[in-house]
């Protein structure tokens, strides 16, 4: 298992303004009632009742809402701690899907005590897994990668580790970067990986200080990792069963996948790692167990579907402050085989870092 690790220039970045909408259509029955993309916006179909086979939407799925200024952070890189000698493993953490939000991380990840007021590295041997989509639709999502590769070596440096999964947001930004407008079969037409990082929330500033050490590091991300009894996975969806039989097989596949760059692969691998909602009704927990079974653990922990739309609380546009769902924690579901991490930072949520076990 490949994990990439490096210091990253000091980042100074202005607080932005983002236009929040909630597509009206979360709740609507139709042609994507039962999507796996519930939420994405897509183009009218000619048989408006049952979308192509393997058709993936490209527009937006989730919903931004205008935090208003943020508060400014500045990381300062700094020397990694002194090594630590270690009876053990550390404590084990997760961070849901961050989006670009790179002062809500920071403040995240100070509160559980995992970095100290620079924003450096002071939880000795803890051990920290990011489960994906460090980029797009927030204001910060090089800042974001920045910050994760230099954890990374600090993190080593103290004896613990800091170590991230694939996201299907990274598959988008490395395939807009590669590819570009280069056509892919969509299963429903043409469609370009440029097109699809747009309308999912790719931003400019990110795409410009995109720089070769940050495609690398993304290119060699696992896909999943058992640790502790827990399986984690960026994507809530059986799809990783395509790749192979074991966590190697897998993370092999993925990463020989993205090294071959050929743009309708990579394509369908960023198509499936969309999928989701496998695991939230009727066989949810029958799902979660066939991936348990083929690749261990006794759970799975998850990011990328958000919780308020795992839970059916995502309301309208016109919905008043007060009615928007607020998330505290993790959600637990599918007979408790289940932990979900996406806390829905870009729809005004919780970015959530959570001790494991949990409790319940």
């Amino acid at each position: 298992m490949t994990q990439g690790a490096g210091q990253g220039p000091e980042v100074e970045r202005t607080a932005t303004v983002r236009d929040f909408r909630v597509p009206a259509y979360v709740h609507e029955t139709g042609p994507y009632a039962h999507s796996a993309h519930p939420g994405n916006a897509v183009p009218p179909l000619e048989d408006p009742l049952e979308p192509p086979e393997g058709y993936t939407p490209t527009q937006r799925d989730l919903p931004v809402i205008n935090r208003g200024d943020t508060l400014q952070v500045t990381v300062d890189p700094a020397v990694a701690q002194a090594p630590q000698a270690a009876t053990g493993p550390g404590p084990l953490f997760v961070v849901g899907d961050v989006h670009g939000y790179l002062e809500e991380l920071v403040a995240a990840l100070r509160e559980k005590g995992l970095v100290d007021t620079a924003g450096n590295w002071c939880a000795g041997t803890a051990r920290l897994w990011f489960l994906g989509d460090f980029t797009d639709r927030g204001p910060d999502g090089i800042g974001v990668i920045d910050l994760v590769m230099r954890l990374s070596a600090e993190a080593a440096a103290a004896g613990g580790y800091c170590k991230a999964l694939m996201g299907n947001h990274e598959l988008l930004l490395l395939g807009a970067k590669r590819f570009g407008d280069t056509p892919v079969n969509s299963g429903a037409g043409t469609a370009t990986f440029q097109a699809a990082w747009l309308l999912n929330g790719g931003q400019k500033s990110d795409m410009d200080r995109l720089q070769d050490h940050h495609l690398q590091w993304m290119a060699r991300l696992d896909a999943m990792e058992e640790v502790d009894g827990h399986l984690l996975v960026h994507s809530d969806t059986t799809a990783y069963l395509d790749y192979g039989d074991s966590i190697e097989a897998v993370n092999d596949t993925v990463r020989e996948t993205i090294t071959r760059n050929d743009a309708d692969e990579v394509w369908d691998l960023f198509r499936k790692f969309t999928k989701r909602f496998s695991f939230r009704d009727e066989g949810g927990s029958d799902a979660v167990r066939s991936l348990l079974d083929t690749y261990g653990g006794t759970r799975i922990v998850h990011g990328h579907s958000p919780i308020p739309y795992l839970l059916g609380e995502v309301g309208s546009e016109d919905d008043e402050e007060s009615t928007r769902p607020v998330v505290e924690g993790p959600h637990v579901y599918a007979d408790g085989l289940a932990i979900a991490m996406d806390g829905g930072v870009t729809m005004a949520g919780k970015l959530l870092v959570q001790q494991l076990p949990l409790s319940v």
